[in-house]
C-alpha cells in the first residue's frame, strides 16, 4: 500500500492509501476534514473543489498518490482562525449559500478565480463558476459574493503589500 506524505492546510501529514484512493477520500476519511463534499463523483458538480498548490481542482477524481508532496489547502484552511476568509465572508454576506452542500467548493473555486482577476466581471464569474453546481438557487447571489469577496481579496492584499 503505498504510502502519501502532503502537506493539508499547512501542516504535514502522511498515510497509507490503497493506489486508487481519491483525494477526497483521503481528506474525508482519513482526515477527517468533511468540509470538501462529494456530489457527483465524477468531477462534474464542483463541491470537491480544493486548491493543490494553489489551484483549484476537483478532488473526487484526483488520486491521492498524485498529490504527494503537495500542499492542499481545504474549506477548512482558508479562515484564519475565528476571522473568515474575505470570500467566505463575502458569501455571508451577500447570501451566496442556500442548503450550504455546495459552499465549500464554490467558495475554493471563486478564491482562485480572486487570484487571477481580483475585479472578474459577472460573465467572467459565472464562466469560472461552469464546474460548479448550486441545486438549491439560481446564481445571482453567489455571483456577488464572489465579485465582492475578489474585491475584498484585493484590498487585503494591497494592504499588505
Amino acid at each position: 500500500m503505498p504510502k502519501v506524505s502532503l502537506t493539508v492546510n499547512g501542516r504535514a501529514v502522511s498515510a497509507d492509501v490503497e493506489g486508487r484512493t481519491l483525494l477526497v477520500q483521503l481528506l474525508r476519511e482519513k482526515l477527517g476534514l468533511t468540509g470538501t463534499h462529494v456530489g457527483c463523483d465524477t468531477s462534474q458538480c464542483g463541491a470537491c473543489v480544493v486548491h493543490i498548490d494553489g489551484k483549484s481542482v476537483k478532488s473526487c477524481t484526483y488520486l491521492a498518490v498524485a498529490a504527494e508532496g503537495a500542499n492542499v489547502t481545504t474549506i477548512e484552511g482558508l479562515a484564519n482562525g475565528n476571522e473568515l476568509h474575505p470570500m467566505q465572508a463575502a458569501f455571508k454576506e451577500h447570501h451566496g449559500l442556500q442548503c450550504g452542500f455546495c459552499t465549500p467548493g464554490m467558495v475554493m473555486s471563486a478564491v482562485d478565480l480572486a487570484k487571477r482577476n481580483s475585479n472578474p466581471s459577472e460573465h467572467e464569474v459565472r464562466e469560472w463558476l461552469e464546474g460548479n453546481i448550486c441545486r438549491c438557487t439560481g446564481y445571482h447571489n453567489i455571483v456577488k459574493a464572489v465579485q465582492a469577496g475578489a474585491k475584498a481579496m484585493a484590498g487585503a492584499k494591497a494592504a499588505a503589500d
